[in-house]
């Protein structure tokens, strides 16, 4: 399976990237092991996590995708080897934990390195913006953290156009590490947030990028076409802002494409994002072995330029 390097960082990475947010929300640990198994057999490499994952669901206090990520490599069997891990910190972990300050992060990592049972994180990345922290000391202490071997590669995650040039420009004044990754919000519906200086800026820079909710939480899988569909998962209650004319329409693209190529709706709009040139590979979740079959059909898909237009006019505005 073709691989593309993220930014300048010497990593690679398969055409999807797992996210792994499901993994002790909607995703026991004996379920995820299987589906862990399954994605690196199929080929793919790299598995996206955070520290807060999954803090929303009542009980839970943070840290329980690491877990089970963790559990999932100590299994052995060349696990660790043939993936990257991916994690991010910055989003608040509980009183006074968040944000990019150098004391937070040189506690948190060995939180993150511990859970994940690992000694070096491929791709640690700021999850936050945190403009109460200077830059400048945040991208000195990925520094230290790169240098004691416990960070290959640093990304961001949800910051601005301005904010990310403002963190280029201080890495490169500096001689400091960059930011070789950008994760934003980004889908065939979703759009305006990162399409424009956002995207143009990645590609001057040559930051590599990996959006989340590249189904726009399970909405771009078909499987909710009426009110009637939202109680199909815990994310349907979300489909209610995407249930619309231009919703509809989309779904409507999707289907003809994916009818074209015989193939599920999830691996056309997964496989329009792989195609974009701004983009190394989206994040996309799956809650059974079963759902990695768009994954690989997505990642074999050559859409037609015509095919590509006709979801561009399907999810524009």
């Amino acid at each position: 399976m073709m691989k593309r390097q993220l930014g300048r960082s010497g990593l690679e990475i398969a055409p999807i990237v797992f996210g792994g947010n499901v993994l002790g929300w909607t995703v026991d640990q004996a379920n995820a092991f299987r589906i862990l198994d399954a994605f690196i057999d199929a080929g793919f490499n790299a598995i996206d996590t955070a520290d807060t994952y999954s803090r929303w669901v009542p009980g839970h206090k943070g840290g329980e995708s690491e877990t089970i990520i963790g559990k999932w490599l100590a299994q052995g069997g060349g696990r660790r080897e043939r993936v990257l891990i991916l994690t991010k910190l910055g989003a608040e972990m509980g009183p006074d934990k968040k944000g990019l300050s150098r004391r937070y992060m040189k506690a948190e990592i060995e939180d993150s390195l511990r859970r994940l049972k690992i000694d070096t994180i491929d791709l640690y990345q700021s999850h936050r913006d945190d403009p109460s922290t200077p830059m400048l000391e945040t991208l000195e202490t990925y520094a230290e953290l790169i240098k004691e071997g416990k960070v290959r590669a640093i990304g961001a995650s949800n910051f601005t156009a301005q904010r990310l040039r403002e963190a280029l420009d201080v890495s490169r004044t500096h001689g400091l590490p960059r930011y070789e990754c950008l994760q934003p919000g980004y889908n065939l519906y979703d759009r305006k947030d990162y399409e424009g200086p956002l995207e143009h800026l990645c590609l001057a820079e040559h930051v590599g990028v990996i959006p989340y909710y590249g189904l726009a939480s399970g909405f771009l899988t078909g499987k909710y076409r009426s009110a009637a569909d939202f109680g199909k998962s815990p994310r349907g209650g979300r489909m209610v802002d995407y249930l619309n004319a231009k919703g509809r329409k989309i779904l409507a693209a999707l289907d003809a494409v994916a009818a074209a190529h015989n193939v599920k709706p999830a691996a056309v709009a997964l496989a329009w994002l792989i195609a974009r040139p701004s983009i190394t590979a989206p994040i996309a979740s799956a809650t059974s072995v079963e759902q990695l079959q768009d994954f690989s059909a997505a990642a074999g898909l050559k859409l037609l330029p015509a095919e590509i237009a006709t979801l561009d006019a399907a999810g524009a505005g």
